[in-house]
Formats: structure tokens, C-alpha cells, sequence
């Protein structure tokens, strides 16, 4: 016997289907942007620049829709993940993608899925099933192929590698923090806030970014404020309205596309795209993330013989 989903449900689903894809596509624009942007800002002026831009536009939405300050229940989640996922991951990104392509950045991020299911099993109590340990396994051995083939650009790419694999653990953290915060507070409060946390946690680089700024042709400085704007304050609300509605995995699973984009866009803004033996790479690493979240296959019972 099959039920179909309430009108009010469907609704709700294809909105956070839509927020989800506008959050893949935003964000496999940051990487390019954040490429593009290495050769003018430090890490971590970069980072807090666009953090800056994000927080103004977040506040001004929150008072406008006077969202009001989240619940005392709701705050440890949206300061670990703002820490984290705001602060630690967008400046550990940035430096590495100053060392790494856009593409490559991406793939090696792209473990997060993964992580946020292990982190899932031990923080959240969802248990650690064996495809999940077998996903593990596979992912990080697409790591170690992209880590060989980016061997060749010597030390600075396998700390780029390295940075990137760090990202990944800084987004997992974040998200897996952020989900219980959702439960006491609205994707508003929780995107806008952890904003504003990641900002002030980011605030020791006030002195690189004035010093970049003063020397950033206009284009970089249009740059930061678009990774603020978009990528930022409107991506993680979306994320945020999302994961809401559904689980820390299937969210994190949403982003397997974001790899693939972020390749496109970058061959064609930036003229990038990594090596053959670097997206086989990449490649094992999604086909890990995908056998992590797939789900055993019931045995199919016989009917019972009719009397």
C-alpha cells in the first residue's frame, strides 16, 4: 500500500530541494571566487572580509524580519559551528586553494559527507553501519591518489591537499554542531549569528585586510563582497532552511554535485582543470561518499504459498 505526501508536505520538500540547489550552485562559485581572489588577500583577510559582507546583510535581514536572539539552548551549537565552519574552514580553505586548483579543492572537500556521517555516529548517536566504515575507507584512498598525483608541484601542493583535508573536518564539525542548534532556533538566527561568530573569531586579520584592501585592484574588492553576499549570507541561509528539514547526511550528500560545477565554472573562468589522475581521484572520493550514504539492500521475502 503506497500514501502520497500532504500538499503542505510536497511544498515543503520542493523548497528545500530548490534552497538546497541554489546552496550547491552558490557555493561551487566560492571556490573559483576564493582562486581567483588568492593572489590579492592573505587567508585570512579574505576569510574575514567576506565574513564582514555577510554578517552586515544578515543583520539588516534579521532585524527586518525580527528574528530576535536564538535560545540559550541553541547557543553552543552556533558557536562551535560558527568557529568552525565560518571561521576555522573558510580560512584554512583559502590557503589552501592558494596552494591547489578550484577543482582539486573542491573533491578533497568534498570528504565531508563522509566525516559528517562518522561525526554523526558518535555525536549525534546514529551508530557507524558498515557501509559507512567501507565509504571511509574508499574516500581516503581517493585522497591518497589526489595527494600522489599532486605530488609533482612538490611541498606547497601536498600542503595544499593537506589544507583542503583540514576544510573538510572544520565543514563537518560545523555542520554536525549546527543541526541540534536548529532545533531551538530558526535558519535565520542560527546562519546569522554563527556569521557574526566566525566574523569576530576572524577579527585578529583586521590589520591584513586593511593592508590588502589598500592594494586589491577594484575587481578582487567586488569579489570579497560577492563571497559575502552570496556564497555566504544567502548559501548558508539556504543551507540552513535545508538542513532544517531534513537530515545532517542527506544534506551533506547534496553536495556531491558541487565538485563537478566548481570544474566547469573554473575551465571556464579561470582556464583550470585538474589532471586526469587528480579527478580519478576526486572520482573515488565521491564514489566513497556515494557507498557511505547508500543503504543495504533488504532480502526480498517469498510470498506464502496460497491455501
Amino acid at each position: 500500500m503506497t500514501t502520497s505526501l500532504s500538499p503542505e508536505r510536497s511544498a515543503t520538500d520542493r523548497r528545500a530541494l530548490l534552497a538546497a540547489a541554489a546552496t550547491v550552485l552558490l557555493w561551487a562559485s566560492a571556490f573559483v571566487s576564493i582562486r581567483a581572489s588568492a593572489g590579492h588577500f592573505t587567508p585570512g583577510a579574505l576569510a574575514l572580509g567576506r565574513l564582514l559582507a555577510g554578517s552586515v546583510v544578515l543583520v539588516l535581514l534579521l532585524l527586518a524580519r525580527r528574528g530576535g536572539i536564538p535560545p540559550r539552548q541553541a547557543w553552543p551549537g552556533i558557536l562551535g559551528s560558527g568557529i568552525l565552519w565560518f571561521g576555522a574552514y573558510m580560512v584554512v580553505l583559502n590557503w589552501g586553494e592558494q596552494l591547489v586548483d578550484a577543482g582539486t579543492a573542491a573533491m578533497v572537500v568534498n570528504i565531508g559527507p563522509v566525516l559528517i556521517a562518522l561525526l554523526g555516529g558518535w555525536f549525534l548517536k546514529e551508530g557507524f553501519p558498515p557501509l559507512l566504515l567501507a565509504g571511509v575507507a574508499v574516500s581516503f584512498a581517493g585522497a591518497a591518489i589526489v595527494g600522489f598525483s599532486t605530488s609533482g608541484g612538490g611541498s606547497s601542493s601536498l600542503l595544499g591537499l593537506l589544507l583542503c583535508l583540514l576544510a573538510a573536518v572544520a565543514y563537518a564539525s560545523g555542520v554536525v554542531l549546527q543541526k541540534p542548534a536548529l532545533r531551538h532556533a530558526t535558519p535565520m538566527q542560527v546562519t546569522t549569528y554563527g556569521c557574526l561568530t566566525g566574523t569576530v573569531a576572524c577579527l585578529p586579520f583586521s590589520g591584513q585586510l586593511l593592508s590588502d584592501l589598500s592594494r586589491a585592484p577594484a575587481s578582487a574588492i567586488l569579489n570579497v563582497v560577492y563571497l559575502g553576499l552570496f556564497p555566504t549570507a544567502l548559501a548558508f541561509t539556504t543551507w540552513a532552511y535545508a538542513l532544517s528539514r531534513t537530515t545532517a547526511g542527506k544534506m551533506g550528500a547534496t553536495t556531491y554535485a558541487v565538485p563537478a560545477v566548481v570544474i566547469l565554472i573554473s575551465w571556464i573562468a579561470l582556464d583550470e582543470v585538474p589532471g586526469w589522475v587528480t579527478l580519478l581521484g576526486g572520482a573515488v572520493c565521491l564514489s566513497g561518499v556515494a557507498v557511505s550514504r547508500s543503504r543495504p539492500r533488504r532480502p526480498v521475502r517469498p510470498a506464502p504459498p496460497e491455501a
